[in-house]
């Protein structure tokens, strides 16, 4: 069989057993209450490349952020954020802040909970934060413990 008339998409489902995009259930995306989470967030995504052994350091992944708030190298893709700018009254305090924050590990609990959060794709934060996003959302805005509910 061939793909001519097709999408690639189609063709490449039929012949790998699958259904749907092909990027379908790959990435996710959560909502961040930025005061307290965003550079949890940040360190999470940074160090996703050396959780996957791809490379040994952050800053050795070349489409990392890293490089910008840690290293002070300029990139015109990126806006820094509050939370980032609130690291220090200058540019060279700001990434030695941002470097020191890859000094230890993410507490276990931090990782769980932001996979969690990111995997429902559900508001990320504080009680406050969530109750905040479900009265304009009108969405369940928590994590649901994994199972059929009970009762």
């Amino acid at each position: 069989m061939h793909a001519f008339g097709r999408n690639f998409a189609s063709y490449f489902n039929d012949r790998h057993g699958r259904t749907g995009t092909l990027w379908e259930g790959r990435y996710k995306a959560c909502l961040v209450d930025s005061d307290r989470y965003f550079l949890a967030c940040s360190r999470y995504i940074e160090l996703n490349p050396v959780r996957a052994w791809m490379v040994a350091h952050p800053s050795d992944y070349p489409w990392s952020s890293h490089g910008a708030n840690a290293d002070g190298c300029a990139d015109t893709l990126l806006t820094p954020h509050s939370e980032y700018l609130a690291l220090g009254p200058d540019a060279s305090t700001r990434a030695a802040n941002y470097r020191a924050l890859f000094d230890e590990a993410l507490p276990d609990h931090l990782v769980a909970e932001i996979r969690s959060y990111l995997h429902q794709q559900k508001a990320l934060g504080t009680d406050r934060f969530r109750s905040w996003v479900e009265e304009r959302t009108g969405r369940f805005a928590a994590v649901r413990p994994a199972g059929r509910p009970t009762g």
